[in-house]
């Protein structure tokens, strides 16, 4: 593969994975050697280096896209600002799917919602709302399930409680999630 087709390859991929990828896997998505995948991941690594948003981060065999650290404070006061405020209409979409088809992967939510959904699965991590399991059919990824705050936020004592999505989105005890 040509370096610059290659190195849109790996920069794609590490944007949409939001989490750290290792080289090798890379190197087979993109059919390309792991000395080509390392050389095109070093080239972007010197042009995301000066006066970009973002960083390419590589830690022994993995790599993972990241926020440029003179922007650390305000994307924090974004993930903050998040966490605190209502659930957008995209954290319900997400937090039902997990609810009514969990555990399930994060791949699997965005080709049912067809959108990236990392932050959204992390607001909803750090609110406590959902669980990350590991994956018992692929090592490499996870699977994503309710919580116990989740089910308690609810007051039911089980997910097999859950109402159908009718019943469910009539209830008022929603809007206490929706809230918090």
């Amino acid at each position: 593969m040509e370096i610059d087709k290659l190195k849109s390859a790996v920069e794609s991929i590490l944007f949409i994975s939001g989490e750290p990828v290792e080289i090798s896997r890379l190197a087979k998505i993109t059919a390309s050697s792991v000395p080509e995948v390392e050389n095109a991941i070093m080239m972007l690594q010197g042009e995301y280096a000066t006066g970009r948003g973002m960083i390419i981060v590589k830690k022994e065999k993995a790599v993972q896209m990241a926020t440029a650290p003179d922007n650390a404070e305000i994307v924090a006061e974004m993930v903050k600002s998040g966490i605190q405020e209502n659930l957008s209409k995209a954290a319900l979409e997400v937090l039902s799917i997990v609810a009514y088809r969990g555990p399930i992967s994060r791949v699997n939510i965005e080709a049912i919602r067809g959108v990236n959904c990392s932050f959204t699965v992390r607001a909803l991590m750090l609110r406590g709302l959902l669980e990350r399991v590991d994956n018992p059919n692929d090592s490499r990824s996870y699977l994503y399930k309710i919580s116990f705050d989740f089910l308690k936020k609810l007051g039911l004592s089980n997910v097999e409680k859950l109402p159908d999505f009718e019943v469910l989105s009539q209830d008022s005890r929603i809007e206490s999630i929706i809230e918090s």
